[in-house]
């Protein structure tokens, strides 16, 4: 699963941070966010209705859109270098354009 994978990547770069205060609190919102794609996902996999389904998405969605946030701050901030958060950033923008899309058709 695409998200799972992801999210692992994330924790990864969790656990690289710096032990900082600053690095702390964003780190700790990343790691929030992109765990929240993958069980969401996984959620919206199992869902019992297509409302179900739908609304676990568009939280999908959501959550990808504040993980991409949170590694641009990461990355502006200079806390980790933005050449290490390229692959991952990229990654989380397909999430997003994948997702949103799906949410689209569904709502046609």
């Amino acid at each position: 699963m695409r998200t799972k994978e992801a999210s692992l990547r994330i924790i990864r770069v969790f656990q690289q941070l710096p032990r900082t205060g600053e690095a702390a609190v964003l780190g700790k919102q990343l790691l929030r966010s992109a765990t929240s794609v993958a069980a969401n996902f996984r959620a919206a996999c199992r869902g019992r209705s297509t409302a179900e389904w739908y609304a676990k998405r568009c939280i999908c969605v959501e959550e990808a859109d504040e993980t991409l946030f949170w590694l641009e701050l990461l990355g502006d901030s200079g806390i980790v270098a933005k050449i290490r958060l390229t692959s991952i950033e990229q990654e989380y923008l397909e999430i997003v354009s994948i997702l949103a899309s799906a949410r689209k058709k569904a709502q046609r």
